[in-house]
């Protein structure tokens, strides 16, 4: 039989709305598991670890990472798959960190939680938390179907690194446009084989370290001189800069100037793209030849989620810049395709 690890993190699954105030206030596991009787019927014994403190996900943070791959790490060896109940805010963030954290990994960790509280009548929660264990001890070969760090969500498998939340209001919350789904459940599961990553053989192991010198450079047109002083001027080791269409900028000589001395500082720029779909092709306009030649690092398609936690995850790796922005440029768990 199974053994699944559930990790109890918080988010709207786990609210019940107050009788008297209307706000939904967060339940206890126990409580989620009184609202789902059919868990009961899965062929899988089930292991729950609750935070103690049940949390927004707005309050995400790296120690949180942290304990999230420890946990994994301990339990690794006891159980076939890991579910994660996060909120959806911020769970794009977190699945894709844990990608990184987690090295060799072969088991499913399968992120999911609800539009709607688990209490409510028309909730997305049970389905979503029923198939995600469903995913989380399928096999085939005694090996796991999907041994990566996913996101399910509204019928749908994503790769977490991939993945992004687009909408507050419909239960199809998630997009990746530009990865193909990994799994998509109707009458039955289906995987699709050739979009899912094997593992290495290799053993696992985790990285809990992760440095937030991150500062975000969002340009528009009409950008002042003195918001990229400051942004670019900040006490961080690297920057995410998120730039027009196929990776393009002003070509402003004070802008350049000040990517230029940027980099000769030491920092590491990483050019994404503000298109959801897509790729940053340095060099294919001329507003991006300089960024290229300069030494900016390409981003490719790769998600905001996925640059910003990708850049924390490196930055606690190594000290060299050339070795970041090769490393940033390089697909360490499918977080990119490099053109």
């Amino acid at each position: 039989m199974s053994q699944i690890l559930i990790i109890y993190t918080g988010g709207t699954i786990g609210m019940m709305s107050d009788p008297k105030t209307k706000v939904l206030r967060p339940i206890n596991f126990e409580q989620i598991m009184e609202n789902v009787p059919e868990l009961e019927k899965l062929n899988c014994k089930i292991k729950v670890h609750s935070f103690e403190e049940i949390i927004d996900s707005s309050n995400m943070n790296p120690a949180i990472w942290s304990e999230l791959a420890l946990l994994i790490k301990e339990n690794y060896d006891s159980v076939d798959g890991v579910v994660i109940l996060h909120g959806s805010d911020t769970m794009a963030f977190t699945a894709s960190v844990l990608s990184f954290m987690l090295e060799n990994l072969a088991k499913p960790i399968i992120f999911t939680g609800s539009q709607l509280p688990i209490s409510a009548i028309r909730t997305d929660a049970k389905e979503n938390l029923m198939t995600a264990i469903e995913i989380a001890k399928a096999k085939k070969n005694d090996r796991a179907r999907v041994p990566e760090v996913c996101i399910y969500f509204d019928y749908k498998l994503f790769r977490g690194n991939r993945a992004f939340k687009y909408n507050s209001s419909k239960f199809e919350a998630f997009r990746s446009p530009n990865y193909p789904i990994l799994a998509e459940s109707g009458v039955h599961l289906k995987f699709n084989i050739n979009d899912i990553r094997q593992p290495a053989d290799a053993p696992f192991k985790i990285h809990r370290k992760l440095v937030n010198d991150v500062a975000v450079l969002k340009l528009y047109p009409g950008i002042s001189q003195k918001v990229v002083e400051t942004i670019l001027g900040a006490d961080v080791r690297g920057i995410v800069m998120e730039t027009f269409g196929a990776g393009n900028t002003t070509t402003d000589k004070w802008f350049t100037d000040l990517l230029k001395n940027a980099i000769n500082s030491g920092k590491v720029i990483l050019d994404i793209s503000q298109c959801k779909v897509g790729t940053v092709e340095l060099g294919r306009y001329e507003t991006s030849k300089e960024l290229k030649d300069m030494g900016i690092t390409n981003g490719y398609d790769m998600t905001y989620e996925a640059a910003i936690t990708k850049m924390m995850f490196l930055l606690g790796q190594y000290e060299e810049p050339l070795i970041i922005k090769e490393m940033l440029e390089t697909d360490l768990r499918g977080e990119l395709t490099v053109s």
